[in-house]
This record gives structure tokens, C-alpha cells and sequence, in this order.
């Protein structure tokens, strides 16, 4: 997988970047266990990559061209900022996440889960009561393949 299971909010994880393609991703983890196309209503193709022996899944999205977009990870060894996101509280996370100029966090319950949403930063991290299940970020794509950015 990648070297290191760095999260990088708005960059990527690890040695992988959002914007790069299918073949870039393959190139450096090998081929994915498992591959779902996903049908979406806004004609944009989605295309999931699931490594599960990495705990790991990698989004892609466009329609003229799919890059990487978002991850999943439930990866124990995953970072964030450093630290170890899966041995962190929800407050350690918020604390950290606020560090680093992220702050007013969304929280929502949904089935028995909390969700915490740090929308400038594309991240949420899912909790069932203390324990962190899985992190998602990612990054918003365009119908052209190219990461939309604020600027």
C-alpha cells in the first residue's frame, strides 16, 4: 500500500495524491481486491477501489476522465496530523483538527452512530459511542476530472 497511512486532508494519504488517475494508483499499490462501479444520478461514473487487506477504499470520479477523489480508512495505523486517529477521542480529533485551523465541526447522529463533519477541511470521521470506526475525506471533482478549488 502506500508508505506511510498518513491522512492529508485536501492533499491525499500517504504516497497518494487526489487528482491522480486509476493507472497512477494501481502503479503504486498493485491491483485492488475488489472493484465496484458505482451509478450515480448526475452522470459523473464512480469507481471504488477496495483494498481490504489495507482496510482501505479509494474513490474515483468524473466523466470525461475519473481521478482519485476520496478515501476510506479504518486502517488502525492511520495518522492524522502525527497522531494516530483510531487511539484518539472525538474531542482529541476536534482539538486536533482545530490545531490546524479547521474548527466549527458538524456533528449528527445517524443510526446509532455520530458523525463529525469538518466541511472546509472534506472530512468526516464516523464513531460508534468513543470508538472511531472509519475516516472519510476527500475532494470535490469536476465533470471534467479536475479538483474544484475555492481559489
Amino acid at each position: 500500500m502506500t508508505t506511510t497511512y498518513d491522512i492529508q486532508p485536501l492533499i491525499g494519504y500517504g504516497e497518494l495524491k487526489f487528482g491522480q488517475s486509476i493507472e497512477e494508483t494501481i502503479d503504486l499499490l498493485g491491483d485492488a481486491e475488489e472493484i465496484d462501479h458505482l451509478d450515480t444520478d448526475d452522470q459523473m461514473n464512480t469507481i471504488v477501489l477496495h483494498y481490504w487487506e489495507q482496510e482501505t477504499s479509494i474513490f474515483f470520479e468524473g466523466v470525461s476522465k475519473t481521478v482519485l477523489s476520496c478515501f476510506e480508512t479504518d486502517h488502525l495505523d492511520a495518522t492524522l496530523y502525527g497522531r494516530k486517529v483510531f487511539e484518539m477521542t472525538s474531542e482529541e480529533v476536534i482539538q486536533l483538527m482545530a490545531d490546524h485551523g479547521y474548527e466549527n465541526p458538524e456533528i449528527e447522529e445517524e443510526e446509532g452512530e455520530t458523525r463529525v463533519t469538518f466541511e472546509d477541511a472534506l472530512i468526516d470521521f464516523f464513531y460508534d459511542g468513543d470508538e472511531l470506526l472509519a475516516v472519510n475525506w476527500g475532494v470535490l471533482v469536476n465533470e471534467a476530472g479536475e479538483i474544484e478549488t475555492d481559489d
